[in-house]
């Protein structure tokens, strides 16, 4: 299972890359999305994949979930949501002052 995970994060990290690196402004945030999405995916793959096991259970359990990397992947989450949220209002500001997305019109407007 976990071979299978690292070959769907490896996909997401190649096509967030390839998002990243295009002209259009909303292709990179959606970049930047795949790319944090592929990190949670990563970071709880490498914690371990366990099945049958709950988080919490007594003391007398034979084995059981760490429930730390699903908190630190939720944290994540939020975080990453946040800075979606404001990489969209300002490719949002971006498009309203400029009339475009593409980023190589943006650059030459720069330049000037």
């Amino acid at each position: 299972m976990e071979i299978i995970m690292i070959i769907a994060v490896g996909v997401i990290f190649s096509v967030a890359t390839y998002m990243l690196l295009t002209k259009s402004l909303l292709r990179v945030i959606l970049g930047v999305m795949l790319l944090s999405h592929g990190a949670h995916l990563l970071f709880l793959t490498m914690s371990g994949l366990k099945q049958g096991a709950p988080p919490l259970l007594g003391e007398e359990a034979a084995s059981y979930s760490d429930p730390l990397p699903q908190a630190l992947i939720l944290t994540a989450i939020v975080i990453s949501f946040g800075v979606t949220a404001f990489l969209l209002v300002l490719a949002y500001r971006t498009y309203k002052v400029h009339q475009t997305d593409d980023l190589e019109k943006l650059r030459g407007t720069a330049d000037e």
